[in-house]
């Protein structure tokens, strides 16, 4: 029997996933399986509202609480149930949106099989630190943080429209335009990039994949994909290969730290945020850090 005292499904009733009528399926499902189990859904309003929801709710009690969403939505509710401090509050995702990396990687059952049997999962984290003239940001991510070509693409998405075709036409007009990077580290100093990924799972962008045996969101480790700037022709060739074969082992480890050299859009779970020039720039990865369910 579930272990939750209430299960709460947070949604965007505009979302282009049909977030909404995922939701209501759910809960009529769980209604027929287990009708003493409170089942409440709750639409956001804003963004960032699902944070804002998931951290009342997840204040007191056993709740579970349900984003019906894709990666960037269930990020909200991560870092709204990280906020809220009860460690016995637990998250989850239902796959309602564009980008489901997180679910796709980590899926083991049906949500309602999931939520009926009970049985609860730790995963690690991504922790973002952020200090810089606005003073210090801290973010959880479920499944990566990239800077460079991932962000950009993200960022035109937003404004182009998403849809298979408008997809295609912005990810070529994104590549077209897309200029390197620059950031400085403690041991190598000023380094240029194209593209920089701190992964927590094994799949990425719909079908780029890491090597099989890691990835794994539960071994308290995160992996860095690094492409150094370079032909166009060659993150050409590196993209295909994460599609086809994948990308091979990967360095892992459990911290990343780096200071900007010019402003950049950096990608948490598919929510861009900008960073000033100057701002220092943590990655930690923090084990065990949600409770949810695979």
């Amino acid at each position: 029997m579930p272990s939750f005292d209430r299960v709460v499904l947070i949604f965007n009733p505009n979302s282009t996933g049909e977030a909404q009528q995922r939701a209501a399926d759910l809960r009529r499902d769980l209604a027929q399986r287990s009708p003493d189990l409170v089942v409440e859904m709750l639409p956001t309003e804003h963004a960032g509202h699902a944070t804002e929801l998931a951290r009342t709710v997840a204040r007191s009690g056993v709740p579970l609480v349900v984003s019906v969403s894709g990666d960037g939505g269930y990020n909200e509710v991560v870092n709204g149930v990280m906020q809220a401090g009860n460690e016995q509050a637990v998250a989850a995702v239902l796959a309602a949106g564009n980008a489901n990396d997180h679910r796709r990687a980590t899926q083991e059952q049906p949500m309602a099989e999931a939520i009926i049997r009970g049985d609860v999962s730790r995963i690690d984290l991504l922790r973002f630190t952020s200090d810089g003239p606005d003073g210090r940001v801290v973010r959880h991510a479920h499944s990566y943080i990239g800077l460079g070509l991932t962000p950009v693409v993200a960022v035109d998405l937003e404004k182009g429209g998403k849809g298979s075709l408008r997809e295609m036409v912005t990810v070529v007009r994104s590549f077209a335009k897309f200029r390197p990077f620059e950031i400085e580290t403690d041991d190598a100093g000023r380094e240029s990039f194209d593209s920089l990924v701190f992964a927590n799972i094994a799949q990425m962008a719909k079908v780029a994949t890491l090597a099989e045996d890691q990835g794994r969101p539960d071994d308290g480790m995160f992996e860095v994909i690094t492409l150094r700037h370079t032909a166009k022709w060659r993150i050409l060739a590196t993209a295909i290969k994460a599609s086809t074969t994948g990308l091979g082992k990967q360095p892992s480890v459990r911290t990343y730290a780096f200071t900007t050299v010019t402003p950049l859009p950096l990608q948490v779970d598919g929510e861009v945020v900008e960073l000033p020039t100057g701002t220092a720039v943590r990655v930690d990865i923090v084990p065990d850090a949600l409770r949810t369910l695979l």
